[in-house]
């Protein structure tokens, strides 16, 4: 009886360990690939070329990234290669249990979505399956990966940045926001690569908090260089909210930084010199910018909103109109377009929590987000210490907006710049081959 279900277990899993060990060049060039359309595709971009993916005319097919479409064929593709499909979902769920659960929890909700007719299916896909499954295939710690996924990032950043300064300086956008095909005109934000300004501030907020506390391979110099750069496009993308947390958080953790560093008694001369000259520079700095108008714009939206603060406090006031089946399952959407105009909601409901429980109601969003809340702690748990400014910042800005309770990249970005730019040291990382076979456990649990 041992022996028998020994040799079953082993032509099982014995597979999963053995294959793992190394990633074919498809899959490494394919996550490279995935992880450049990601960041530096949009839906504007994809306008021009004749896939409207931020409308609601035209394909179904069409309202799904690219990346996501690539990483799916990614993930088919390194099931087949790895052997055995079901031992390779075995082996990445084992090695990231939150982030499968939150995947198998997207598809499951995905059915229920189709089944009801409900808005959100793109959403699913975009934002929780494509994030999940390409944590899972991170999680296979491929060294050549992630030896290049930093420099693609900033790379990408890095050009973000440059062409929103372009656009602001020009008043021209390249790759304007548009929803089906129409673009905002009284909207001169800048686009840049992210596509809507209100992602490209939530992106590079992100990324500005990342190369403070992360990015420890790149020079000080060059980093200092690059926050300044993102601080600027911060203001060109007109994101009021990225830009206080931006400023709050990092500011916060420059002082208590600098406070440690004087603690330890250990200053280095150079860098304490190059401080005080930018601490002194900066006043001047923007003082001028601020006489050439740069931050006009900025100021003119903390000045009028447009209403968005108040829908904010509107947005509870649909709760009144609904039963308590309706809060729990979710009351139908003819109902919901209803209420959302009747107060002055128009342009979405900004809270991701609320949108969702409105659409889909509280079980689903229940299961949905502590899904999420898992697959983030699981994120942060894998990276160096320093993740948890990025990840603070991302957790106090997604309540901005809809955020990922509608179609979003966010999510996958956010995964991707943590895994990537706070790795771990090597030695600290557990490789795929002390991840002992279940084969192998029962042979020696059954020789006794």
């Amino acid at each position: 009886m041992a022996s028998g279900w020994s040799g079953t277990a082993s032509n099982f899993g014995a597979a999963a360990p053995r294959a793992g060990t190394s990633v074919d060049a498809v899959t490494q060039f394919g996550l490279i690939a995935a992880v450049l359309v990601l960041f530096a595709v949009s839906g504007g971009m994809l306008w021009l070329l004749g896939y409207n993916y931020d409308g609601l005319s035209g394909s179904a097919a069409t309202k799904i990234h690219p990346s996501t479409y690539l990483i799916i064929l990614l993930f088919a593709w390194r099931s087949c290669t790895f052997g055995n499909p079901v031992g390779y979902c075995v082996h990445v769920a084992d090695r990231r249990p939150a982030t499968a659960l939150m995947s198998v929890i997207a598809v499951v909700l995905l059915v229920v979505v189709i089944v009801r007719q409900r808005p959100g299916m793109a959403g699913m896909i975009d934002t929780f399956v494509a994030s999940g499954l390409l944590v899972l295939m991170l999680g296979e710690d491929d060294e050549w990966t992630f030896a290049r996924l930093p420099t693609v990032i900033h790379a990408v950043m890095t050009v973000n940045g440059l062409l929103a300064l372009v656009e602001f300086a020009t008043k021209t956008l390249v790759f304007p926001y548009r929803f089906d095909g129409e673009v905002f005109a009284t909207d001169p934000r800048s686009s840049a690569l992210q596509g809507h300004p209100l992602v490209n501030a939530t992106v590079t907020s992100i990324y500005v908090l990342a190369l403070l506390s992360g990015s420890r391979s790149l020079p000080a110099p060059l980093r200092l260089a690059m926050i300044g750069l993102q601080c600027a496009a911060l203001v060109a993308f007109g994101g009021r909210s990225a830009m206080v947390v931006t400023i709050l958080l990092g500011g916060s953790y420059l002082l208590f930084h600098g406070f440690r560093k004087l603690r330890t008694g250990r200053v280095n001369l150079l860098g304490a010199a190059l401080a005080m000259m930018l601490a002194a520079l900066l006043p001047v700095a923007i003082a001028v910018l601020a006489s050439q108008g740069f931050f006009d714009a900025l100021l003119g939206r903390f000045v009028s909103d447009g209403g968005s603060a108040n829908a904010r406090v509107e947005m509870f006031e649909i709760f009144n109109y609904l039963e308590l089946r309706d809060v729990i399952v979710g009351p139908s959407v003819d109902l919901v377009e209803s209420l959302r105009r009747i107060n002055g909601l128009e342009w979405g409901i900004e809270n991701p929590f609320v949108r969702m429980t409105v659409y889909q109601g509280a079980f689903f969003t229940l299961l949905m987000m502590s899904s999420f809340g898992l697959f983030m702690h699981e994120v942060a748990r894998r990276c160096h210490p320093g993740v948890w400014l990025p990840v603070v910042g991302w957790l106090l800005l997604l309540n901005t907006s809809e955020s990922i309770s509608s179609k979003t990249t966010l999510l996958t970005k956010v995964a991707v710049l943590c895994l990537a730019l706070y790795r771990p040291a090597r030695s600290v990382i557990r490789p795929i081959g002390a991840v002992r076979p279940f084969a192998e456990t029962q042979n020696r649990s059954t020789s006794f």
